[in-house]
């Protein structure tokens, strides 16, 4: 019913805006627009486990995204986007984190199998756009960045999601929004699968009472002077309802001071039959519901060539509930969020109902980060993050640390970027409330990228 909405409102836009121009569609074709990038991939895992057993992985991979956008025909434009992921020179033990680790799983397989070793390409994006006054909407294939369902550009190629969107934006810098999503690509998958099974795989029937399902963002944001505030709910019908909203407020002392502060803040409940069948006794999360609760709050000081940010999550302990967050959709929201330890492979198919670290119930986080523009010292395009993080939850044998280090260069369309992630006790806990932890992590990328 709300897709159906969506699109009369679309078909009453065009119509009107058909009406008011005289582009000619050879026009619009003739004036479109090609972009992309290039993109080459490094990645090295080391992992130690309990009783010494060790582990290493690596890859290489080649490959990017090619894209055109047509001109404006009465108000319309269409962008397709090709994505590919190859890889070369391949070891015996091999990471598929930037190859097919989710065509892998998806097959029944384990992540490193052949399956996820094969590089793949895809149409990832495949949508039409219209845009007149304070209306825009977009139905198709897209790429899209919120909170709980994001593209998670930060490896080999971005997450993609398939439905419509529509916004209003109003007077006062006030903006209302809604989409219909039915199916979600993840970014080490050839194909787009629907949302909710995406989620929660081979369990979602006995779940929902369906194979299938919707999510439906509804979003209301506003900005004004140095504030900006933004409220989304997430519902799926029969799986989960999530509200999240944050505040966030930046002020500019002088040309060399300024600093930001922002709260977040997150719920979470399954609905319908998810609610009833989740709490029966033998579920997949143990006869608990789902019932999560978190709040963040961070602050950054950007002085001179050099950035301060310090942050805080905590995700709410319930013994009666599920009581971690469910992102399945590459949402990494929490301010403490690391480069690994951030629910990076709780997207994976299937896997919806586990979390990680931060992400976890009861855990607490503590993250500090420091940045540096070498440029201030003759070195221009040269800068440097360097963060750690502490995570700490009653449920985890021992607290987990992780230290990032990168090391950045960017000159015009060309960025090369070399990073450093070191983790101790990294933690995990399964649907079913069952806690694992890595005694050792350590993990090497190069990465490099030229836009076009």
């Amino acid at each position: 019913m709300r897709k159906r909405v969506l699109l009369s409102i679309c078909a009453v836009s065009t119509l009107y805006g058909s009406l008011h121009a005289s582009d000619s569609l050879g026009e619009a074709i003739k004036s479109g627009k090609v972009s992309g990038n290039i993109k080459y991939y490094y990645i090295n895992t080391h992992k130690e486990k309990v009783g010494d057993i060790s582990s290493t992985a690596f890859a290489n991979s080649v490959g990017g995204q090619l894209s055109y956008t047509t001109g404006k025909f009465r108000e319309l434009a269409a962008t397709v986007t090709f994505m590919t992921t190859q890889p070369f020179a391949l070891p015996n033990n091999v990471d598929t984190s930037i190859i097919g680790r989710d065509n892998s799983i998806r097959a029944g397989g384990a992540p490193g199998d052949v399956a996820g070793q094969k590089g793949f390409s895809v149409l990832g994006e495949a949508y039409i756009s219209y845009t007149r006054d304070n209306f825009d909407f977009w139905g198709g294939r897209k790429v899209i960045k919120t909170p709980l369902i994001n593209a998670k550009e930060v490896r080999m190629l971005p997450s993609a999601v398939k439905g419509a969107h529509a916004r209003f934006k109003l007077e006062n810098g006030l903006n209302i929004g809604i989409a219909y999503l039915d199916a979600f690509k993840q970014r080490t998958s050839s194909e787009f699968i629907n949302i909710v099974r995406h989620a929660l795989g081979d369990k979602t029937k006995e779940i929902t009472g369906s194979d299938s399902g919707v999510v439906i963002p509804f979003c209301l944001s506003w900005k004004g002077g140095k504030h900006a505030i933004k409220a989304i709910d997430y519902y799926s019908p029969d799986f989960i309802n999530s509200i999240y909203a944050d505040w966030n407020y930046k002020h500019k002392h002088s040309d060399e001071l300024s600093y930001t502060f922002a709260l977040q803040g997150i719920m979470q409940d399954s609905v319908g039959e998810a609610d009833t069948n989740l709490a029966k006794a033998g579920s997949v999360t143990g006869g608990k519901a789902i019932k999560s609760r978190a709040v963040a709050a961070k602050l950054g000081v950007n002085f001179r060539s050099m950035k301060f940010m310090g942050a805080f999550s905590s995700v709410f302990k319930d013994d009666n509930y599920h009581d971690s967050l469910v992102l399945p959709w590459d949402g990494t929201p929490l301010y403490t969020n690391m480069i690994t330890a951030n629910n990076l492979f709780l997207s994976n198919y299937g896997e919806g109902l586990g979390a990680d670290t931060a992400y976890s119930g009861g855990t607490d986080g503590v993250k500090i980060a420091y940045g540096q523009d070498f440029g201030a010292f003759g070195f221009a395009g040269y800068s440097m993050t360097l963060s750690s993080a502490w995570y700490d939850n009653d449920r985890f044998d021992k607290t987990e640390n992780d230290l990032n280090a990168v090391l950045a260069y960017k000159k015009e369309s060309l960025s090369v970027a070399l990073k450093g992630i070191w983790v101790r006790n990294k933690a995990g806990i399964a649907a079913d409330g069952t806690v694992s932890q890595l005694p050792i992590l350590h993990q090497y990328r190069i990465i490099a990228n030229y836009k076009f």
